[in-house]
């Protein structure tokens, strides 16, 4: 088991981190602050945790429409983000993205997207840049398990394999693609059992562990540093809330019994890392509970930021853009 200290609490920092700041953002759109669709993550932190602090700062990673996850795991600033949910200025894209277009290349976060599967051609476009420019950086991009249906999944695993890009191709099975059981979506008994078709390695993980994902994902980068190619890599996890935020008042029949859900909160990531750290006497309950102060402080401080930013200028409308068909004057 990992002994590093600094790495096993920054492990459970992230976590909490994501945690608060999307039980924050649960709250402020069932008040009507945030407009639009947003999609939690609450349940599935171990999985982009696990991942992203396998990989360096200039390592590139994609996203999907559960799109706060993923940025905070790799390092993103809580501030930003939340800026950009409220569609200020001074959010990650200016205003301009929302809940499901998070970006920050400083980082490595290409962005994400709403389109489901369409991030990971990105991801395999950055994987090849990085072979063409003899660097060893490495692309992960995370999807959900309906997007392994999508046919942009199997011609970029297609194209990787065939190639030998650096990339692991990171599937967080989740259980449902909206309100559809993998289990009757997918022919395969698991998504990683896709791999034997493109003759690369792929790894059934226990998606609630942090520790278990940071390790494969960990094989898997040296791999792909290596210049032996992608891997499917498959987190087995859960999200406790529905597809989207308020998605009840649309589909009213259930699709999955309490008992399910209750039997995947019962294995809760963060308990399991906190219980963990506890019984290993790595880390004391005022550590864990310190930790938490300061994680809440920042998420308080992301709000006041985000409130207190201002939106963008009209005339933002017209920038970052390839060409301007529009002329202002």
């Amino acid at each position: 088991m990992l002994d590093d200290k600094s790495l096993l609490m920054e492990m459970l920092r992230r976590m909490v981190r994501i945690r608060f700041f999307e039980e924050r953002v649960i709250q402020m759109v069932e008040r009507g602050e945030i407009v639009g669709a947003a999609h939690s993550y609450i349940g599935e932190e171990a999985v982009a945790v696990g991942a992203c602090l396998a990989l360096r700062d200039d390592d590139w990673m994609t996203g999907n429409h559960r799109s706060h996850g993923h940025p905070i795991a790799k390092g993103g600033d809580v501030k930003r983000a939340m800026a950009e949910l409220l569609g200020k200025a001074t959010g990650f894209c200016k205003g301009k993205g929302g809940s499901m277009h998070l970006a920050d290349f400083s980082i490595g976060i290409l962005g994400e997207s709403g389109i489901l599967g369409s991030a990971i051609p990105t991801a395999v476009g950055a994987a090849l840049g990085s072979k063409l420019q003899g660097n060893d950086r490495v692309a992960v991009p995370f999807f959900g398990d309906g997007a392994s249906n999508e046919g942009a999944f199997h011609e970029s695993i297609n194209l990787a394999a065939i190639w030998k890009l650096p990339v692991i191709f990171l599937c967080e099975n989740n259980q449902y693609a909206v309100s559809s059981s993998f289990k009757k979506m997918v022919a395969s008994e698991n998504i990683s059992d896709r791999a034997a078709s493109y003759n690369i390695p792929g790894v059934l993980v226990d998606g609630q562990d942090v520790i278990a994902m940071y390790e494969a994902v960990s094989v898997a980068v040296a791999r792909a540093r290596a210049g032996d190619g992608p891997s499917l890599i498959e987190g087995l996890t859960y999200r406790y809330h529905d597809h989207s935020l308020g998605l009840n008042r649309i589909v009213r029949a259930p699709y999955r019994d309490e008992e399910e859900v209750e039997q995947w909160k019962a294995r809760d990531p963060i308990k399991i890392h906190k219980e963990l750290l506890l019984s290993q006497d790595i880390a004391t309950q005022a550590e864990i509970d310190q930790l938490e102060q300061e994680v809440m402080q920042q998420i308080d401080e992301a709000v006041e930021f985000a409130r207190e930013s201002p939106y963008p200028e009209p005339s933002a409308l017209f920038e970052d853009m390839y060409a301007n068909p529009i002329p202002l004057e």
